[in-house]
């Protein structure tokens, strides 16, 4: 097998990964039936967090970050560190645009925890404390999700890793787009805030 053919191999698996609706999945074990149908339409944790079934959001938060975070792991194990910021991509984007649901699904921040967590810790993990800040001042949680993402590769350029953070902002970019309701809403004045419904 040559490199170029293992790197797709790599970037199918990680886009694959990305696609498990995990949200939609517990939903359903739980008895929620198709979380899509209620609050935002969403199959991400905050969503599934609407319906009051806090064990099955953190389940979803969870999981949804270990696609981005398994999809890393196995990109630097067959191809190295340089492919691994495609792989986190097409994780994200898989899980933003999953096969298996008609390319409709969240909108892709805890895949990018998971990910961004692996490829540049200190950042990665700063973004949980911009997310609880933001969260805490705005009751927002988009807002605080968008705050926390930019976050990433603003620090990533402070810490000198210029190539890892274009990669990252390019999934930020994805993630804005992905956001651009909850964008809109915000500049209108009308997202609802933390524990009301969307």
């Amino acid at each position: 097998m040559t490199i170029t053919s293992t790197i797709i191999g790599v970037l199918i698996l990680a886009y694959l990964l990305g696609s498990i609706p995990f949200g939609l999945l517990f939903s359903r074990m739980g008895g929620l039936g198709d979380i899509r149908e209620t609050g935002s339409g969403n199959i991400g944790a905050t969503n599934v967090l609407r319906s009051g079934k806090k064990l099955l959001a953190a389940l979803t938060l969870l999981t949804d970050a270990a696609k981005g975070s398994v999809a890393i792991f196995i990109a630097l194990e067959f191809v190295g560190f340089p492919v691994a910021y495609w792989a986190g991509l097409a994780a994200l984007l898989g899980h933003i645009f999953p096969v298996w649901l008609g390319f409709k699904g969240g909108k892709g921040v805890a895949v990018f925890i998971g990910s961004g967590i692996v490829l540049s810790p200190l950042p990665g993990l700063s973004m949980l404390s911009v997310w609880l800040l933001v969260a805490l001042i705005s009751r927002r949680s988009s807002l605080a999700a968008m705050a926390a993402t930019l976050s990433v590769p603003a620090y990533m350029l402070v810490l000198g890793e210029v190539y890892g953070a274009v990669m990252v902002g390019v999934q930020v970019g994805v993630i804005y787009w992905a956001h651009r309701e909850n964008i809109s809403r915000l500049l209108k004045g009308q997202e609802p805030r933390i524990g009301l419904s969307a």
